[in-house]
């Protein structure tokens, strides 16, 4: 069974209150997900459907975008998964090398929410120029120049 309307409305709107009320730079898309600057990077925080009884919170920071995807790069993000202690390196389907955490919904807390961002701004923010520097591309803050 689907994730319910009332319990997807449900926990955007308490995603919505917790990020307005701590993050100033918010920028809200207004469909359940958010964007929020942070050096180099910008995470996006998105309310999905999980189960019948809960929600799923993914919080993603777009790393790098028109990397060169070598079988060095792919195994240095594999190791890096290894080695952090929550969230992990993917790609997105153009090849986008993203940071990504997941919380279930239902439950979340604000300091959750909070540590989350900041964790996953902080990691990609850091490595976004070590991917750079192995595989070429650019990070979220290039895009425009």
């Amino acid at each position: 069974m689907a994730t319910s309307i009332e319990l997807l409305d449900a926990t955007r709107k308490r995603v919505g209150e917790i990020l307005s009320a701590h993050f100033v730079d918010l920028i809200d898309f207004h469909d359940g997900s958010w964007a929020i600057p942070h050096g180099s990077t910008s995470v996006m925080v998105v309310v999905r459907p999980f189960t019948e009884s809960d929600t799923v919170v993914e919080v993603l920071a777009q790393c790098v975008t028109g990397a060169t995807m070598t079988v060095e790069l792919a195994t240095w993000l594999l190791r890096k998964n290894a080695e952090l202690h929550f969230g992990g390196f993917g790609l997105l389907f153009d090849d986008t090398v993203v940071f990504t955490y997941a919380l279930p919904g239902n439950a979340l807390t604000t300091e959750e929410l909070e540590s989350a961002i900041a964790s996953v701004a902080v990691i990609a923010d850091h490595y976004d120029d070590e991917i750079v520097a192995m595989g070429g591309g650019k990070r979220f803050a290039d895009l425009d120049a």
